[in-house]
C-alpha cells in the first residue's frame, strides 16, 4: 500500500501529452487544449480606443474646449483636433490621432458646443493604446491552455477562426456487479440502483470529455476479462467500477494482470478509496475504482481527473487547493489519510456529516474536499485544514 502522495507522483510521471492533434473550427474547441502557440496576426485594439464615454481632447491651458464634431463606435473617419478642441467620443471607438485625453461626459458641462472641464485632465487618460491587449506577432495564447469560453472569445476578437487542439481521448466506461439494476426498473431483492455509471459519465462531461462508451459486465472472469481486453485495446483511457477488491467474485484485478496491464499501483493508503488500481497497456492506461460510489467519486477527482488533463496536454491544471478554519470537529478513526466530503464558503469550510464510502448523498452536497493526513486525529472547530476545491462549477 502506498501513500496519497506517492500515488499522484505515479499518476503524473506516467501521463504525458498523447501528441496527438487536429485543426478545429474555434467555434468547436470549448473543453479542449491547444495543441500549439496560437500567434496574433493583429494588433489589439488594432487602434487607440475609447475606453468611456465622453469627449477626447486636445489639451492647452485652458480647462474650454470647442466641440467640433463625434465619433462613435465603428467610424472609420479620422477627425483632426487642434489644441483646445474636442469631438464627441463612445466607449470602443477609435481615437484620433491628434487627442491625448479623454474626458468622461460625467465630469464636463456642455453649453453650446463649448466644453468645460469641471476636473483636471490627465495626459493619456481613458484611452486604450493600441495593442494593449496583444500585439501583432505576440503569442496570443500558449499551447497547453485550456480553451474557456473566455479563451475562445479573446482569440475570436483576434479574427482567429481555426485552432490545432490535442485530439478529444477516447474513453471507456466499464461497470461491473450482479446486484445491478438499471434505474425505472423494479428492484429484485438483493439489487441495487446502478449509478456508478452515469455519475462518472457525468463528471465526465462536466471536464469537456463527452464521448464515452459505457459498458456493463457481471461477476464473471470470463466476461470481465472479454469486456476489459476489448476497451483497453481501442480506447486511451478505461475507468472500471468494481470488481477490484479481494472478494471470490471481484475478477478485475486478475483479468487486467492476464492481459497484460502493467499494475503501476494497487491500494493506497486512504479512505474512502483505499483498493485503487492505477496501470497501462501500450499507449492505453486504466483506473479500476472501487464500487462504493463516494469512493469512486473521490479517485475520480484526485487521480483520474489528473491523468485526464495530463493526457490532453492541459499543462496548466491542477485541482485547486485553499486552507479554511473548519466550523465542524471530526474525529479520525485508523491512520490512513482521508478526504472528507464538505462545503467550502469564504474562508470557512463545514465538513458533512455521512462520510461512509457508499453514501453518495453527502457528495451531492458538496463543493471541497478536506484533506485529512495520516498523522492527524481530530480536527476541532476553527483549526485551519487543507482543502480541495472540486471542479464542478
Amino acid at each position: 500500500m502506498i501513500s496519497i502522495q506517492q500515488a499522484i507522483s505515479i499518476v503524473k510521471e506516467n501521463t504525458n501529452p498523447l501528441n496527438t492533434s487536429e485543426k478545429k473550427h474555434i467555434n468547436n474547441c470549448l473543453g479542449f487544449t491547444l495543441a500549439e502557440d496560437v500567434f496574433s496576426s493583429i494588433n489589439m485594439p488594432p487602434f487607440r480606443q475609447s475606453a468611456m464615454d465622453g469627449y477626447a481632447v486636445k489639451m492647452h491651458e485652458s480647462n474650454t474646449y470647442k466641440i467640433i464634431g463625434e465619433v462613435k463606435a465603428g467610424d472609420g473617419h479620422q477627425p483632426t483636433l487642434h489644441s483646445g478642441e474636442a469631438v464627441r467620443i463612445f466607449t470602443g471607438a477609435p481615437v484620433p490621432d491628434t487627442a491625448n485625453a479623454i474626458i468622461i461626459q460625467e465630469h464636463v458641462t456642455v453649453e453650446k458646443q463649448i466644453l468645460r472641464a469641471n476636473k483636471p485632465i490627465a495626459l493619456n487618460a481613458n484611452i486604450r493604446p493600441l495593442g494593449e491587449q496583444t500585439k501583432e506577432g505576440d503569442i496570443a495564447l500558449q499551447k497547453g491552455i485550456k480553451l474557456t469560453p473566455a479563451g475562445i472569445g479573446f482569440l475570436t476578437s483576434l479574427g482567429i477562426t481555426e485552432v490545432m487542439i490535442n485530439k478529444p481521448l477516447s474513453i471507456a466506461l466499464v461497470v461491473t456487479g450482479n446486484e445491478l439494476a438499471k434505474a425505472g426498473e423494479s428492484l429484485q431483492y438483493g439489487q441495487i440502483y446502478e449509478s456508478n455509471a452515469i455519475m462518472l459519465s457525468s463528471a465526465l462531461r462536466s471536464l469537456g470529455y463527452m464521448n464515452v462508451e459505457i459498458t456493463t459486465v457481471g461477476d464473471d472472469y470470463q466476461s470481465t476479462y472479454n469486456v476489459l481486453q476489448n476497451v483497453i485495446s481501442n480506447n486511451d483511457m478505461v475507468l472500471v467500477s468494481g470488481g477490484i477488491s479481494v472478494g471470490d467474485y471481484d475478477f478485475v484485478g486478475k483479468a487486467l494482470l492476464d492481459i497484460g496491464v502493467e499494475q503501476l499501483f494497487y491500494k493506497v493508503k486512504q479512505k474512502p478509496g483505499k483498493p485503487l488500481f492505477f496501470g497501462k497497456k501500450g499507449n492505453a492506461f486504466v483506473f479500476a475504482l472501487p464500487g462504493n460510489p463516494a469512493s469512486a467519486l473521490s479517485c475520480f477527482y484526485v487521480y483520474v481527473n489528473t491523468a485526464l488533463q495530463r493526457l490532453s496536454g492541459n499543462e496548466h491544471f491542477e485541482l485547486l487547493k485553499t486552507t479554511a478554519k473548519s466550523t465542524s470537529s471530526f474525529n479520525k478513526r485508523g491512520d490512513r489519510a482521508q478526504f472528507l466530503k464538505a462545503i467550502y464558503n469564504n474562508g470557512k469550510v463545514a465538513i458533512l456529516e455521512g462520510q461512509n464510502s457508499s453514501m453518495i448523498h453527502t457528495f451531492a452536497l458538496a463543493n471541497a474536499l478536506v484533506y485529512v493526513p495520516e498523522n492527524i486525529l481530530e480536527i476541532n472547530i476553527d483549526d485551519t485544514v487543507d482543502v480541495i476545491l472540486l471542479p464542478i462549477n
